[in-house]
């Protein structure tokens, strides 16, 4: 299993349509095969500061989540626009 955590600052203001591709995206990501988990969020305290909690069964799995027609859409035609920063970090169990 992998978990993968996004971190996005948003440009102010981009915060409502930003959660709308985020919505499409945990709705269509939570079909794949290989998704085990798929879960987004908003800051409390920050509302530019979106976040995306991630499970796949494994590499192959996530690499056809980044190669799905949506992601390509939605993420990187879409909410990338109004990404000010991004954070990646790719974790695996410890064993």
């Amino acid at each position: 299993m992998l978990v993968l955590i996004v971190k996005l600052r948003v440009q102010p203001g981009t915060e409502e349509e930003c959660k709308g591709y985020m919505r499409i995206m945990e709705k269509e990501t939570r079909k794949e095969p290989g998704c085990l988990m798929y879960v987004a969020h908003q800051s409390s305290d920050d509302p530019a500061l979106l976040a995306i909690y991630e499970q796949y069964k494994d590499e192959a799995a996530l690499q056809a989540h980044s190669s799905s027609p949506y992601f390509k859409e939605y993420v990187q035609n879409r909410m990338n626009k109004h990404v000010v920063s991004r954070e990646r970090t790719l974790c695996a169990p410890i064993s």
